[in-house]
């Protein structure tokens, strides 16, 4: 079924704070928009009014047909004890629309009126939705994505990158009319983008998507509706990501040059108006020196200052006249970086024989040492342990075996992959008090507004925060807390585009040593590692090549013996 949407006049708002008005948009079967815009914008709670669990404070979405089937895929994490097949069928529909199904079929056969209707309806949308061979497709993506796993298996065993690739798994396998994507690509490595770009650009139905995955936007994107919360505007562009900067870089550019043009003219004016004026009081002191036997020439300068003064007055009616081009807003800087305390030893971290593990996936052994000042990047695909690893290094698990010893004078500041450092029913205020160790209400405020975190951000739970708002926090300690070790898992999942720039040049700029888990391809080149910790996936285990990149330094110090 082809399947078109239409977004008339929305308008929504977050408690007081309005997030965006006089929203028009058309999505047309094939065609891939971009929602971006600064964590806070209103991206999810488009995709939330679009799917119809919000409704919009103005305006209206509209399908056509009407009864087209909305798929909204947000980024919130499965319950832990839900099955793969369960998150499954819950994802793509086909759950609810069985149960509306087995209920229709229990109609049917007690005869009760309108039965047959209700019963065809329900048989059609579960067909639709792909019920009917699910687990057999389930099954076979979940082989092409390498997860040769049981899909009863409960998603809390799974480890990180499992469980994100079962979720790409359960994006694949959807058959929606209309489909609404919120960070798809978080968590994933390059494989399941590269899966998840072709199945999104292969798409025949429309499909809206939340992300500040640059590269991905630039796969799939045919348009871009950016959410300009600053300046409470929708802006839509042609094209991807690249296509989107270059048309905003230009737009702002003849912006400036319009705004400077038009200040440069209105100084002029200013300035010929108040050289006129000048010259005519000039004049007229002039003529109130003049002395009775000189009346020719007092007039004549009075009717010079007179003139003067018409044509000032000419001159402001000018100003007043000239078309206003507004200023362009400078946009809001995060300014981020990390806060550096004393060196450590110049031996950061020992590893001799250690074995990682989590259930029965076994990982290592690794010997290696990391010295001062390493940039340490863990690579891999999805599942192959480096979370695992960066838990069992920060003592969250025991090492199955060997031993693991850190250097002295170590400092250390962590951002883990699901943010739980900022979470909790405490407000924000006290949570990021509590872990800076901070008795200055006031220093913990003025710290978090500079992260965009306002008034009304830190009297919140941290449970109620965005999982964007939660990574900003959780920054935003980083640059509270002297550190000299810095330990990162997919630090750039849930930023917006500005602030995952800010903290690449934070983290270029660092002098301490890096240890990171990321699928960001830009980051991981700007970092410029000088350690890479690549892991390699078996049956039941893993193994880590353990290799330094450019200049070797201190080679001995790494791979002792």
């Amino acid at each position: 079924m082809s399947t078109t949407l239409f977004l008339s006049g929305v308008a929504a708002s977050f408690g007081a704070h309005p997030l965006f008005s006089g929203l028009d948009a058309t999505v047309a079967p094939g065609d891939v928009t971009a929602l971006v815009g600064p964590n806070g914008s209103g991206k999810t709670t488009l995709l939330r009014i679009v799917a119809g669990e919000q409704v919009p404070d103005a305006g209206s979405v509209r399908f056509a047909p009407p009864d087209a089937a909305v798929g909204y895929l947000p980024q919130s994490p499965p319950a832990p004890e839900e099955s793969i097949l369960g998150y499954a069928r819950r994802r793509t529909g086909v759950g609810p629309a069985q149960a509306a199904f087995e209920s229709a079929a229990a109609a049917l056969a007690s005869v009760e009126p309108g039965s047959d209707e209700r019963y065809a309806r329900a048989l059609d949308r579960w067909l639709t939705l792909g019920g009917a061979d699910l687990e057999a497709r389930l099954a076979e993506v979940l082989a092409r994505l390498d997860l040769v796993i049981d899909a009863g298996r409960p998603l809390g065993t799974l480890s990180g990158g499992q469980a994100a690739r079962a979720g790409l798994a359960s994006i694949l396998v959807s058959r929606y009319d209309v489909l609404l994507l919120d960070e798809p690509t978080n968590n994933l490595d390059a494989d399941g983008r590269e899966a998840l770009a072709a199945f999104v650009a292969g798409q025949s139905a429309p499909v809206l998507v939340a992300s500040h995955d640059r590269a991905f936007l630039d796969a799939v994107a045919t348009s871009v509706l950016e959410l300009d919360y600053h300046q409470q505007a929708v802006h839509a562009y042609t094209g991807g990501w690249s296509d989107y900067r270059a048309a905003k870089s230009l737009a702002r550019s003849q912006a400036e040059q319009a705004y400077a043009t038009y200040a440069a003219r209105r100084a002029d004016l200013v300035e010929r108006a108040r050289r006129q004026n000048e010259w005519a009081r000039q004049g007229r002191s002039k003529a109130g020196r003049l002395g009775p036997h000189q009346q020719l020439a007092k007039k004549y300068a009075e009717d010079s200052a007179r003139k003067l003064d018409q044509r000032a007055a000419r001159v402001r009616d000018a100003v007043g006249r000239l078309p206003e081009v507004e200023q362009p807003r400078k946009e809001w800087d995060l300014r981020f970086r990390i806060a550096a305390a004393a060196e450590s030893a110049e031996v950061v971290l020992a590893l001799d024989g250690v074995v990682f593990g989590v259930g029965d996936f076994r990982v290592g052994p690794i010997s290696a040492q990391v010295v001062r000042g390493d940039r340490v990047a863990l690579t891999g695909t999805n599942g192959v342990g480096k979370s695992t690893v960066l838990d069992t290094l920060l003592g969250v698990r025991p090492p199955v075996s060997g031993r693991i010893s850190w250097g002295t004078r170590v400092a250390l500041g962590t951002l883990d992959q699901g943010r739980t450092a900022i979470s909790g029913p405490d407000s924000l205020l006290a949570v990021v008090a509590g872990l800076l160790g901070e008795d200055d209400p006031a220093a913990v405020r003025t710290l978090l507004a500079k992260f965009g975190l306002g008034a009304e951000h830190i009297v919140r739970a941290c449970d109620t925060l965005s999982l964007g708002e939660r990574t900003r926090a959780a920054l935003a300690v980083l640059q509270g807390r002297a550190v000299n070790v810095v330990v990162l898992d997919e630090p750039t999942n849930h930023l917006d585009v500005a602030a995952i720039e800010q903290l690449e040049d934070a983290l270029v700029a660092f002098a301490g040593t890096v240890l990171i888990v990321t699928h960001d391809q830009a980051l991981r080149e700007a970092l410029a590692p000088s350690l890479t910790w690549e892991f390699r996936r078996h049956a039941d285990s893993a193994t880590v090549d353990v290799r330094p990149e450019g200049p070797a330094r201190n080679a001995a110090a790494r791979f002792p013996g």
